[in-house]
């Protein structure tokens, strides 16, 4: 079982000039110190306009910074948001593929739909066709990053005509693909279209490893891929996978306070009960009033990776035997300090154990694999990929409104470049006369 880390970058208010550049700034130097740890991923998610719960608004920005501090750590899109309205599929294709580049090909592409009322309501999007748009653009985006040059695409959500869409991964042929899997249903979907599972485990291992058998068994009986490369497994994060480690079991906990449960309330607050004015709706103070009522909503020992080495080694030895191969590890808010003493602690006296496992499961899982990802490549479902049109070509001035209009700016702009030029010619000419 590989151990992750993930970023939500909630910043409870209140707030000060410098709290979000400060935010990123520990944040960076955190990834730094958990790629010496040997964590293997970092998931940072994407979400818009959920203000305290999440400041993970471009985390491709994030990454690349990231990519900059790094050698060895994976860096994941935990999960971009696929409906065209938020990102377009030429533009994610183009933001992977330069992530990919600059991280020297480290990139891991978590893909989802979109949930909150916030964020679909904000970019215009109707929740009944989310997951539809979300077929469409992964194909658009897939394809977009290993076609040369893309042939095109005609959907219900997307129209996009041929065009090379640069530069293409470093992965070849694309980064490892997963999707956002909130329920059993979206895991099962997620092995028949033979890519990872990033599933949500809010009961504890037992139940996560009933879920982990199902979606191999379901990879085995029924993955028929369009993409042309399978990822086959499945992760776990969830509201009962917080972090943080410290020498004693009481020192964690007092370092953890009352920020371990505010992944869950803002999930809550911002997708189910809810109701925010935007702007002046204090979701931190919410949080602590409804612990207030319920002290099990702040989390301790037994609900995450919370404690001294040996209650957060045992902790994960539970997941491990679920057969998950990977688990994310959230991180508390406001705790830089706190967060930076896990790390350290996690890389020097709980990770070792934990990768030297995984490498010798690793090479088993390939070897028993073999066959399964034989009958999925018989199955496969290719996409209905346009031919390309060797005469279609592009060119001149953009025009619109049926032809009543042309963009003149570019012309404008040549004439002044030419003009210039003529007079330095000019210039030039009477100097050497």
């Amino acid at each position: 079982m590989k151990i992750s880390l993930f970023y939500e970058f909630a910043l409870p208010r209140p707030w000060t000039d410098d709290d979000e550049f400060q935010m990123f700034q520990d944040g960076l130097a955190e990834v730094e110190a958990a790629d010496k740890a040997g964590f293997s991923t970092v998931w940072l998610t994407e979400h818009h306009f959920l203000e305290e719960y999440c400041h993970a608004t471009a985390p491709e920005m994030f990454l690349a910074a990231a990519s900059q501090r790094t050698k060895n750590i994976r860096l994941g899109f935990g999960v971009m948001h696929l409906p065209p309205g938020i990102n377009h599929p030429a533009r994610a294709a183009e933001r992977v593929a330069t992530l990919d580049h600059l991280s020297g090909g480290r990139v891991e592409f978590g893909t989802g739909e979109s949930s909150s009322v916030a964020e679909l309501g904000g970019f215009n999007i109707d929740p009944a066709d989310k997951r539809a748009q979300w077929e469409e653009a992964l194909e658009v985006t897939v394809r977009a990053m290993t076609e040369t040059p893309f042939s095109g695409f005609k959907g219900e959500h997307i129209s996009m005509p041929p065009r090379n869409v640069i530069p293409k991964p470093r992965q070849t042929p694309h980064p490892p693909l997963w999707v956002a899997c909130t329920r059993p249903s979206s895991v099962q979907m997620a092995a028949q279209k033979g890519i990872g599972a990033l599933s949500f485990a809010y009961t504890g291992p037992e139940a996560l490893g009933e879920r982990v058998r199902g979606y191999y068994e379901e990879f085995e009986n029924a993955a028929a891929p369009s993409v042309p490369q399978m990822n086959p497994n499945i992760l776990a994060i969830g509201g009962d996978l917080s972090m943080m480690v410290a020498k004693t079991d009481e020192e964690a906990v007092e370092r953890l306070g009352l920020g371990g449960g505010f992944f869950s309330f803002g999930i809550m607050h911002y997708y189910m009960t809810g109701m925010h004015t935007p702007g002046r709706t204090g979701v931190w103070d919410s949080y602590l009033d409804a612990v207030k009522e319920d002290e099990t909503l702040a989390y301790g020992p037994g609900r995450g990776a919370i404690g001294g080495p040996e209650t957060v080694r045992e902790f994960l030895r539970g997941y491990e035997q679920s057969g998950v191969d990977e688990i994310i590890l959230l991180l508390n808010p406001r705790s830089h300090e706190g967060t930076m003493e896990s790390i350290e602690i996690m890389g020097k006296e709980i990770l070792p154990e934990f990768i030297e496992r995984d490498e010798v499961a690793r090479a088993e899982k390939a070897k028993r694999l073999e066959p399964v990802l034989e009958k999925a490549e018989a199955r496969r479902r290719p996409w209905a990929v346009p031919e390309f049109d060797e005469n279609y070509s592009i060119g001149g001035l953009p025009t619109g409104r049926g032809g009543k209009f042309t963009a003149s700016e570019i012309p404008e702009a040549m004439a002044e470049i030419n003009e210039g030029r003529v007079k330095a010619a000019q210039a030039l000419k009477d100097q050497q006369g």
